[in-house]
């Protein structure tokens, strides 16, 4: 039996992404999230528009064809301006007080903060996702963010020799005219891709948002996704990170817009369960579109059916998942037992017994998304 496509699992509502983290630049942990994951059942990994992280993600997916028939997109993010997915840490080491507790360190997720310690204190750029999560917790508040946007333009050459699959536009409410700019840039590549996401933080005002980006989209070549982010990076905090993105959900639904619906930023392992609590997540026999109704009562054959373009479509549920902060903090574990075997630079597949329990806590989290 052939594995499901992706978008036969956007279609059905099973969707399942991985995010390795817009600015997550740690060539070994990509490599081995990748791996686990598209051997899992995801049907989507999310990059960093990094020539080197799209090479080896895709080293890794092509990979996982020769251990499982399930092949997921490969996706790459970018951004039209400031955003918190596109940033790093940056310190003075020389500025920390010699009695300093490093509270810093001990909130990184990633250990990319050295400890004094260590012969080098400082962050570990390639390991700095952007959390933010140090910013606050600095006693002399002299950690600081450096934001960067990618530059569309410099990555053509290799999201097209590298095969990318699916492109992310991160924007958020008022950047209205820094997405117009961007979207002059993504709109040669549309014919190569086979989906387009466009990812919103919540915010006041957010779904008018969303719907004046909608009014200036053409009809697509690809399947059109709105990713609904929550609670951004924050997936790995707690169970009550969750909730802003449900609730984010229920509102995007409401609001009608055109393409699926896809729920991120604090998700974890209660989000599936809050969803179906609240019929947002529902068995497939469920997922067709309600028909909108023409004034005098009668079914509107122009929305009656399920869409992969830009018409409005009135869907009763979610048509998918993705795991940033949460589904990576998983196989922290199994990264850092590679990185202290002392033999060459292990892969993931040169190690067995880690291999299968990295793809074991994968599965946990894909398949709640996947057994409806």
């Amino acid at each position: 039996m052939r594995e499901p496509t992706p978008l036969q699992a956007l279609r059905e509502g099973h969707w399942f992404k991985l995010i390795c983290g817009a600015s997550f630049q740690h060539l070994p942990s990509v490599r081995t999230l990748t791996l686990a994951y598209a051997i899992a059942g995801a049907d989507c990994i999310d990059v960093a528009a990094d020539p080197a992280v799209i090479r080896i993600a895709r080293e890794a997916l092509d990979l996982a064809q020769t251990y499982s028939a399930n092949a997921p997109w490969l996706m790459v993010s970018v951004n039209d301006g400031e955003d918190p997915h596109f940033r790093k840490a940056q310190l003075d080491p020389r500025r920390c007080p010699g009695d300093c507790s490093q509270p810093c360190v001990d909130i990184c997720p990633t250990e990319a903060i050295t400890p004094r310690s260590l012969a080098q204190m400082g962050v570990i750029e390639d390991r700095c996702y952007g959390c933010g999560r140090c910013l606050t917790r600095c006693p002399i508040d002299q950690i600081v963010a450096q934001s960067h946007q990618v530059h569309l333009a410099d990555l053509l050459p290799d999201l097209r020799s590298l095969a990318v699959d699916a492109l992310e536009i991160h924007t958020q409410v008022g950047h209205f005219e820094a997405f117009q700019r961007i979207w002059q840039q993504v709109k040669p590549l549309l014919p190569h891709l086979k989906l387009l996401a466009i990812s919103c933080p919540y915010a006041p005002g957010v779904l008018d948002y969303l719907h004046s980006i909608s009014a200036i989209l053409p009809p697509l070549p690809c399947p059109l996704l709105w990713q609904t982010d929550g609670r951004p990076m924050s997936g790995d905090i707690g169970g009550g990170a969750t909730r802003t993105t449900v609730k984010y959900a229920q509102q995007a639904l409401r609001a009608n817009l055109p393409g699926y619906i896809q729920v991120a930023g604090g998700t974890n392992a209660h989000t599936v369960t809050k969803l179906k609590a609240l019929g947002l997540f529902q068995p497939l026999s469920s997922l067709a579109p309600t028909p909108r109704r023409a004034r005098d009562g009668s079914p509107d054959s122009s929305c009656s059916r399920l869409s992969d373009q830009t018409s409005p479509i009135r869907r009763s549920a979610v048509s998918g998942l993705a795991y940033g902060s949460y589904g990576r903090s998983l196989l922290e574990s199994i990264q850092a037992d590679l990185d202290q075997l002392t033999y060459g630079s292990p892969r993931l597949e040169d190690v067995p017994p880690l291999m299968a329990s990295a793809i074991a806590k994968a599965q946990s989290l894909v398949a709640p998304v996947k057994s409806r």
